[in-house]
């Protein structure tokens, strides 16, 4: 197949100027950032160079304002938190009220057929499913990581063999293990996980196209993924707790699943919080796996694959922008919980 150039030119165009507008935004902002410091240091030199010259006191120098250096600094960033995030929410909310073509008004329509529909409840079931194991099963292997390879002869070795799946994106994770899962008929497996069932004397099957077994070994390739980070995160807790307290414990003869239990756990405790919050939030709105491995199909949907969907596919904009709004409301609450937790971690 030739490619026609002349038939993508429109998309080359958008490109160049998304380019030409990056440059420019990203180029104005440090230019300004130092033009106008550099600017303000020369006038003051400019004066104390001409009160000396004059024989007149210096002037005396005044103390910056914190807060106007502060909202300097962060006006670039609150600029594209208002462009990038606010204002798309707020249109988001509105055309969830709106019908598909985003014309007439609904009211709670949308809303309505999100909890009605049989195949939307599947979809809303699958997430709860995504969110109740996904951190459960990340944090607990992380954690078992954490403690095994805790001063082992090799342990930044194994440090880093268990990471690595997080150098890997969610889609190349996917294509990874739908090799893993696949399926060939009565020819030899080329599926690591069929060849073992044959190996065994088992038959091969169509793992991927079986519901609900699909969505669990979807769900382990993200455990695969997340299970690197709960690991550093917690192995750098299990660090930080002090050598006087693990020492006392041992004097005072406790054993292993003691030390683990009544010293371990309470001790890393903020960093178990911090890991489940962070991987329920990216569970939420995980996306590239299911869209990769099975597109959905076989009762396989969550959240953002069927918003997706329904507003890029079926081109119903308000369906769509309603799941988007109730998958925002999902993550409102574990973030409140986050903050709340970090701030009574900083005042206590």
């Amino acid at each position: 197949m030739e490619f026609d150039f002349a038939a993508e030119q429109p998309k080359f165009l958008m490109l160049m100027y998304g380019l030409i507008a990056f440059v420019a935004v990203v180029g104005g902002l440090l230019l300004l950032l130092d033009v106008v410091p550099a600017w303000f240091a020369r006038r003051r030199e400019e004066r104390l160079v001409a009160a000396v010259a004059s024989g007149a006191s210096l002037p005396r120098r005044r103390k910056p304002r914190e807060g106007v250096i502060a909202l300097f600094f962060l006006l670039p960033t609150l600029l594209f938190l208002i462009v990038g995030l606010v204002v798309p929410a707020i249109r988001t909310t509105l055309l969830s009220f709106m019908d598909k073509d985003s014309s007439n008004w609904v009211g709670l329509a949308n809303y309505t057929w999100m909890f009605s529909e049989d195949s939307i409840v599947r979809v809303l079931i699958n997430s709860l499913v995504w969110v109740l194991l996904v951190p459960l099963l990340a944090t607990a292997f992380g954690l078992i990581y954490a403690v095994l390879v805790d001063k082992a002869r090799f342990e930044a070795v194994a440090k880093s063999l268990i990471f690595l799946p997080m150098a890997i994106s969610f889609v190349g994770a996917a294509i990874i293990w739908k090799f893993v899962y696949a399926y060939r008929g009565d020819s030899d497996q080329i599926g690591l996980l069929n060849q073992i069932v044959v190996s065994l004397g088992g038959e091969p099957k169509q793992w991927l196209l079986e519901s609900p077994l699909n969505t669990f070994l979807l769900i382990v390739i993200m455990v695969w993924i997340q299970a690197g980070f709960a690991m550093v995160v917690l192995s750098a807790a299990i660090k930080a707790i002090p050598a006087d307290i693990v020492e006392a414990a041992r004097l005072d003869g406790v054993s292993p699943w003691q030390m683990f239990w009544q010293i371990t756990m309470p001790s890393i405790r903020p960093a178990l919080i911090v890991v489940v919050v962070t991987l329920s939030i990216a569970t939420l709105k995980v996306f590239d796996i299911v869209r990769t491995a099975t597109n959905g199909n076989y009762d396989t949907n969550v959240i953002a694959t069927e918003m997706y969907n329904q507003a890029f596919r079926y081109q119903e904009n308000g369906q769509g922008s309603a799941l988007a709004v109730f998958l925002f409301v999902l993550v409102i609450p574990i973030v409140i919980y986050q903050i709340r937790n970090l701030r009574q971690q900083r005042e206590g």
